[in-house]
């Protein structure tokens, strides 16, 4: 039996998943927008794509990945009112929902973590809220 070749799913995976914010309305009205690299000026709020990390999730039969793809969600609201639910519309976006990935099959999504933040720069007026997910992908056989 011969396996399609593995590639790595780090890169289609994070387009899979801004395409994904990108399309939910209910989302992109409550940012500026969702980028893999902030220009400056960009108006708060808005959701960044941050790290990637890609591990193999092999099987006998096929390969698979795991992609650990983080999320930054930066806002300069008093409080984490606005950056909470921000997040909340990107679980909903997000978790348990599929993802068309190039080159491969999407298995699954799962939300891992939250974390909520002040930036201690002066003047310490911007809200930073790391988010998780992992996604399961294998190649496409076909």
């Amino acid at each position: 039996m011969s396996l399609p070749t593995p590639g790595l799913a780090a890169l289609p995976t994070r387009d899979a998943v801004r395409a994904a914010l990108q399309a939910d309305a209910p989302l992109t009205a409550l940012v500026s927008g969702v980028v893999d690299y902030v220009e400056e000026g960009l108006a708060y709020p808005y959701i960044e794509l941050g790290d990637s990390l890609e591990t193999p999730a092999n099987a006998h039969d096929r390969h698979g990945s795991e992609v650990l793809q983080t999320l930054h969600i930066w806002s300069q609201y008093r409080g984490f009112a606005q950056g909470l639910t921000i997040a909340a519309r990107v679980m909903q976006a997000l978790d348990h929902t599929p993802l068309a990935i190039t080159g491969h099959r999407w298995c699954w999504t799962r939300f891992v973590s939250l974390q909520t933040l002040t930036d201690p720069e002066p003047p310490g007026d911007i809200r930073h809220l790391p988010m998780a997910f992992r996604i399961g992908t294998e190649v496409d056989p076909t």
